[in-house]
C-alpha cells in the first residue's frame, strides 16, 4: 500500500499545503486545532476538493488537478472514521455494520461478513442494540466495523479519542492498536495529542498553519524535533533563541549561558529546546546556578519554575519536572543538562 499526497487548498486566508507519503504503517499527523489536519483527510477521502495537486493510492489516481481527475468518495476505497463515529441512529450495531456492505447483493455473504466483523470486534453481544445504548468503546468499534467490513485500501482516523475522558481514552487507544495490529494496509490518523501520537503511530508528520513540516519516525521526532513547532507539539516546555558558537556549542542570550551540544550544530540554528524532565542537579555538563521561583505539586511529580543566575529580566521562567521521590529538603542551587538533551531547532 502506498499513498502519495501533494495538494494545496485555500479557504479565505488559510492555505493548506500538504505533501507526504504513507505506506503499510500507522502514520499520524500531529498538529494544533485548526492547522489543516482534518481538511487533509477530507481531501484524501473526496469530501473536499483541493485547488491543485495530486493524490495517488496504490497506483490509482484519486485526484489530479492537471488531468481533471476527481474520483467520488464511494470509488476511492478509503475508510474514514469521524470524530463522533457517525453511527446511524435507529439502526442496530449489526445494521450499521451491514451499511458498509451496500455493494454486496448476496444476502448470505452480507450476513457472513457482518457476523465475522461482529466476532472480530467483540460486538456480538450488543449486535441488536442501537448506538445510544453503547459504551464509548463499543460505539467506536461499531463505527470501525462498518468501515473495515468494506475492506478499504486506506483507513483514516480523525481525532478518534478527542471526546473521551483520560482513562477511557487510554483504554480505547490500547484496544484499537491491538485490533489493528494485523491490519495490512495503511492507517492515517490525525491528532493534537502528543501522548496519543507517541503510543499509536510508527511515523509522524507535524503540521503547522496548513504546512506539513517534519516527517519522521515517531521516536526519532520526539528525540530530535528540529523545528520549534515540532518541539512544542511534542511537549517541550523550554525553548529559547540561540546562536551557533562552535561545532558543539551554542549561546543562549535569554538565559545568559552557553551550552555544549551532543549533535554537531549546523548553520542556520534558530533556537534550542530542553524538555522539563531533562534538568538534573547531579548532571555535571551544562551545569549553572539557578534560583527556584516556585514549585507546584502534582500527583506523581513536582513542577519547578526557575531562573538562571544571569537570565534576562522579564524573560519566562524555565520549567523543570521531576519525580516525587527525587524531592529534597533544600531546593537545588544548580541544575545541569546532558549535551544529548539539548534540542537544536532550525525553524
Amino acid at each position: 500500500m502506498a499513498l502519495e499526497v501533494d495538494i494545496e487548498k485555500r479557504l479565505g486566508s488559510f492555505h493548506l499545503r500538504a505533501a507526504f507519503s504513507c505506506g503499510r504503517e500507522f502514520m499520524g499527523i500531529l498538529g494544533a486545532s485548526g492547522c489543516g489536519k482534518s481538511m487533509t483527510l477530507k481531501c484524501i477521502a473526496g469530501i473536499e476538493k483541493p485547488d491543485r495537486g495530486r493524490i495517488v493510492l496504490d497506483g490509482r489516481v484519486l485526484f489530479d488537478s492537471e488531468k481533471r481527475i476527481n474520483l467520488p468518495p464511494q470509488q476511492r476505497r478509503v475508510g474514514y472514521l469521524f470524530q463522533d463515529y457517525a453511527l446511524f441512529p435507529g439502526m442496530t450495531v449489526r445494521q450499521n455494520i451491514q451499511c458498509g456492505l451496500h455493494r454486496e447483493k448476496d444476502k448470505q455473504k452480507r450476513e457472513k461478513r457482518s457476523d465475522d466483523m461482529l466476532e472480530l470486534l467483540r460486538l456480538r453481544e450488543v449486535a441488536s442494540l442501537q448506538p445510544e445504548a453503547l459504551s464509548g468503546g463499543q460505539a467506536q468499534r461499531a463505527a470501525l466495523g462498518r468501515i473495515l467490513v468494506n475492506e478499504p485500501d486506506l483507513l483514516m482516523l480523525d481525532e478518534p479519542f478527542s471526546a473521551l475522558d483520560s482513562f477511557l481514552r487510554l483504554k480505547l487507544q490500547t484496544e484499537l492498536k491491538a485490533l489493528l495490529t494485523g491490519y495490512d494496509r495503511g492507517i492515517l490518523m490525525v491528532t493534537h495529542d502528543r501522548d496519543e501520537a507517541f503510543r499509536m503511530c510508527e511515523r509522524l508528520g507535524v503540521m503547522e498553519q496548513g504546512q506539513m513540516q517534519t516527517v519522521k519516525g515517531t521516536k526519532e521526532l520526539f528525540s530530535d524535533p528540529e523545528t520549534r513547532a515540532a518541539a512544542v507539539l511534542t511537549g517541550c516546555k523550554n525553548i529559547a533563541e540561540a546562536q551557533k558558537t562552535g561545532e558543539h556549542e551554542v549561546a543562549v542570550p535569554e538565559w545568559g549561558i552557553r551550552l555544549t551540544t551532543g549533535k554537531p550544530v549546523r548553520d542556520g540554528l534558530k533556537a534550542i529546546g530542553i524538555r522539563a524532565h531533562d534538568f538534573h542537579p547531579d548532571t555535571k555538563e551544562n551545569c549553572f546556578p539557578v534560583r527556584i521561583l516556585r514549585e507546584t505539586e502534582e500527583p506523581f511529580e513536582w513542577i519547578s519554575e526557575f531562573r538562571y543566575e544571569h537570565q534576562a529580566a522579564g524573560s519566562p521562567a524555565v520549567w523543570r519536572r521531576y519525580p516525587r521521590e527525587f524531592r529534597t529538603s533544600e531546593p537545588p542551587k544548580q541544575l545541569g543538562v546532558a549535551p544529548a538533551d539539548v534540542l537544536l531547532l532550525y525553524e
